[in-house]
């Protein structure tokens, strides 16, 4: 949604003054009801500079993802950009209910990230989420920028769940196990009605939509106990999608592709805590992989001079998977470097049109460096080199549909200063 400044600071602003307004008549009555409320900004600034063109998209996977800041993946133009900011209000009911807003907004638009509200106090260890959140599938998809170790998102959860990752209104219900290692079970049910997304649908596509939820997924967590130094969480998650459908224009008539889909995953991560002052010594180790097919049946339109109509045609099934590994370690006090090597696209069959058909597409790959320096807790300053080597999307005529694609490939280099504040109290970071 697009809003001019004027009424954005007026939103924030009376937001700001309704809190301290509330904040004495809450500290009053906080005895009687023991109500805590925390607010927090997180402001973020990007210098971006693209050293040398590649390919905008990795190869088959252009398709439902919408890039408006010319061309680039994570929506950067040359210069700088105000980045991604936050405010959250965060909220808390004794022990019985806690609630989140979180509002994202940059120079140009706001929206809500996040609202719900969890529970404290059920019994057997279950804890219930209702609201709009980020599902806690994998490792990556719950963070918020803020709490990554690169600057920009790992391709595998762009290009897979959306452009911000699965994020949905729906509930949760999880259920941390009475055992001494930490284990955690969830499942979710989400409305998928987020554009861009693993349940993207459009509106001009022959076929109902379907009433929501129409995602449900799965996913369990085990952290072993490991002393003091070490520390480890293993994780598997599971979706299925009700319903998926995008549509394409060629030449006056459209191809439209609908139907389900699943997905499924692992993620690993290693941290070592040298004990040592301002993270000097540590070590974090973590990687993720996800597997998606799709089966889908094509529909084309007809136009004709006063009507137009739809013919199903066949239908086709699109595989395609991706993983990260990254690795950061503590040189310095205050002071990180990392490392983050990409494939998009391992099994990478998609359909395409005219003729229509399942092709096959190369893998695309990147490779990042960071560096980043703490000056104190709450801001780093991290610089950031990415080399993209993108499969392009194409035809070659000498290959048959189903038996391979060969398209052309192009190297990209990518800088990226990245500033990021946090100003107030918030919520402790996951694992």
């Amino acid at each position: 949604m697009n809003v001019s400044p004027k009424p954005l600071a007026a939103a924030l602003a009376a937001l700001f003054f309704s809190s301290s307004l509330l904040a004495e008549p809450a500290t009053q009555s906080r005895s009687n009801l023991d109500v805590d409320i925390d607010m927090s900004l997180i402001l973020e600034g990007v210098y971006y500079n693209r050293i040398t063109e590649g390919n905008d998209e990795p190869a088959g996977f252009a398709s439902g993802h919408d890039h408006d800041h010319g061309g680039h993946d994570h929506g950067f133009d040359d210069g700088f950009n105000m980045g991604h900011s936050e405010l959250a209000f965060q909220a808390r009911l004794g022990d019985f209910m806690d609630g989140t807003l979180l509002i994202g907004f940059d120079d140009s638009d706001f929206e809500v990230e996040e609202a719900y509200l969890t529970t404290r106090s059920l019994p057997g260890g279950l804890q219930l989420k209702a609201g709009k959140f980020l599902s806690d599938i994998g490792y990556i998809n719950s963070k918020h920028g803020h709490d990554w170790d690169f600057v920009d998102r790992p391709l595998v959860n762009q290009y897979l769940f959306g452009d911000h990752g699965l994020q949905d209104t729906g509930v949760q219900l999880n259920w941390l196990a009475p055992v001494s290692s930490y284990t955690r079970l969830g499942v979710e049910l989400l409305q998928g009605e987020q554009e861009n997304s693993v349940s993207q649908y459009s509106d001009e596509l022959p076929v109902s939509e379907k009433s929501g939820p129409r995602i449900v997924t799965a996913f369990a967590k085990l952290a072993p106990e490991m002393g003091d130094q070490h520390a480890a969480q293993y994780g598997a998650s599971a979706g299925y999608v009700s319903q998926y459908g995008r549509i394409e224009g060629h030449d006056g008539h459209a191809h439209g592709l609908e139907g389900d889909a699943w997905f499924a995953g692992l993620d690993a991560v290693y941290k070592f805590d040298a004990g040592k002052t301002y993270g000097h010594g540590n070590w974090k180790l973590a990687s993720e992989y996800y597997y998606m097919r799709r089966d889908l049946t094509e529909y084309v339109e007809h136009e004709h001079d006063d009507h137009s109509h739809w013919d199903q045609r066949d239908s086709y099934s699109e595989r395609q998977d991706g993983l990260y590994v990254e690795a950061v370690y503590g040189f310095a006090p205050r002071w990180e470097v990392g490392l983050r090597a990409e494939a998009l696209g391992l099994t990478n069959k998609a359909v395409t049109s005219h003729p229509t058909g399942v092709e096959s597409f190369d893998t695309s790959y990147r490779q990042s460096a960071q560096l980043t320096f703490r000056p104190i807790e709450p801001v780093f300053l991290r610089a950031q080199l990415s080399r993209t080597d993108f499969a392009a999307n194409g035809h070659d005529d000498d290959h048959d549909h189903d038996h391979g694609h060969s398209s052309g490939r192009d190297h990209g280099l990518e800088f990226m200063l990245q500033l990021n504040v946090a100003l107030g109290a918030h919520a402790a970071h996951s694992f």
